[in-house]
């Protein structure tokens, strides 16, 4: 009876974050009701008959995930909050970007920009500042939305193929189910799909973007800053492939150097570099914690586990098409954890499709990934509704970049 409660809670909730503009109710507060509300429901009727301590574990081991998120994601914007009511990413994508430029081509500039820096960084990150060169630039909301798309869908496409890239990549790199090399294969098929998003998202667009060349003056500080930004980011990769280190101690440490050398920079206007903490948008991080929870409670209750027996029914090649789609609704971590803990059986090149689709599926809908809740924590007019506008696109381009992987998979490892 519980678990159907549950469901029911969760499903509303859902609901609830679609029609969040017809309903004028912040997405943060209803997910953090219903998360926190299935959760005490679990202690006053135990889920399979579990005790209050087994319980207590559960919800233990579900918030020291959102914690790690939470903090990693704290540290990240907060490097970007910085650098961006410097001013320093607005001068510096003047100085990249010519005077004037096609929408056609600023759109795959953004594409290029996105994969690539996404390859490096980790989702967040680049989502962040991709976001952040976007809304620097004069353009209507409507051609603002085509350009978040694309950076959400680019953004999960460029970390795919390596393990520090995406959680999901390296949970299937650590069960042995793929090798480096083999992930290397996703990098041709997963930036395909992305021109090819970039491509549909521009057939409407014939104008040009004139950037306004503001002479924005770049300090020696705000450089200082963002060399520690990027060491930062290139720093948490290492650390993590050679030793292992938490990606998120790793950034609380460079967020640590940042705040010990911006109090000995010089600085004009007197602002402590911790005040900028406050300028990270907390409503965002409230709708990740409610959602976790949500996704959370599902895995417990063993709705994920239940995606399993599909295996069972159609080829594996099948499947892992559709879970793209699942992971569009339900977190693709837990998801991906039930499929490895059920073991189930296949060649190393429907792993690779299924790391592509767990890694990219989730940009189908915009509450499917990180890349997606952040940008619309950033962009006011991208929501649920407005984001599906694309998704037919997004399919095409989720299909283009899986057949993508079926074949060079093939091909490569014959």
């Amino acid at each position: 009876m519980i678990h159907s409660v549950i469901l029911v809670l969760v499903i509303i909730s859902f609901i609830m974050i679609i029609t969040e503009d017809l309903i004028h109710v912040n997405k943060a507060k209803t997910t953090l009701f219903f998360g926190t509300l299935c959760w005490i429901l679990a202690f006053i009727f135990p889920i399979h008959g579990n005790s209050s301590a087994e319980t207590n574990h559960q919800l233990n081991e579900n918030l020291l995930e959102i914690a790690t998120l939470w903090l990693f994601l704290m540290s990240a914007m907060t490097f970007v909050a910085y650098l961006n009511s410097k001013g320093f990413i607005s001068a510096l994508v003047q100085r990249i970007l010519p005077n004037n430029i096609s929408e056609r081509g600023l759109m795959f500039v953004i594409a290029i920009f996105a994969f690539v820096f996404s390859s490096f960084a980790d989702n967040v990150t680049a989502t962040l500042v991709s976001i952040a060169v976007v809304m620097n630039l004069q353009l209507d909301i409507k051609k603002r939305l085509k350009y978040a798309t694309l950076i959400v869908f680019a953004v999960n496409s460029g970390g795919v193929s390596l393990i520090t890239g995406d959680v999901t990549t390296l949970m299937i790199f650590l069960e042995g189910k793929v090798t480096i090399g083999n992930l290397l294969i996703l990098v041709i098929p997963s930036f395909l799909g992305v021109l090819t998003l970039a491509s549909l998202l521009s057939l409407k667009l014939s104008g040009e973007v004139h950037l306004t060349k503001t002479r924005f003056k770049i300090e020696k500080a705000d450089v200082i800053i963002a060399i520690i930004f990027i060491l930062t980011i290139s720093g948490t990769l290492l650390a993590n492939v050679l030793f292992s280190i938490p990606p998120v101690l790793s950034f609380l440490f460079g967020l640590s150097v940042m705040f010990l050398v911006a109090n000995m920079l010089p600085n004009k206007n007197q602002q402590d570099v911790l005040n900028y903490v406050r300028e990270v948008e907390y409503d965002a991080l409230l709708f990740f914690l409610g959602v976790l929870l949500l996704v959370g409670i599902l895995k417990e209750i063993g709705v994920l586990s239940g995606f399993t027996v599909l295996y069972d029914i159609l080829p594996p090649i099948q499947v892992n098409y559709i879970v793209g789609f699942m992971s569009s609704i339900i977190d693709n971590v837990p998801l991906t954890a039930a499929l490895l803990k059920a073991n189930v059986d296949m060649k190393v090149t429907e792993w690779l499709m299924l790391t592509y689709a767990t890694g990219v599926g989730g940009s189908i809908l915009v509450i499917g990934s990180a890349a997606g809740i952040i940008a619309m924590s950033k962009i006011k007019e991208l929501n649920f509704m407005s984001y599906l506008r694309n998704v037919g696109y997004l399919i095409i381009a989720y299909t283009v970049g899986y057949t993508g992987v079926y074949f060079a998979a093939n091909w490569a490892l014959g």
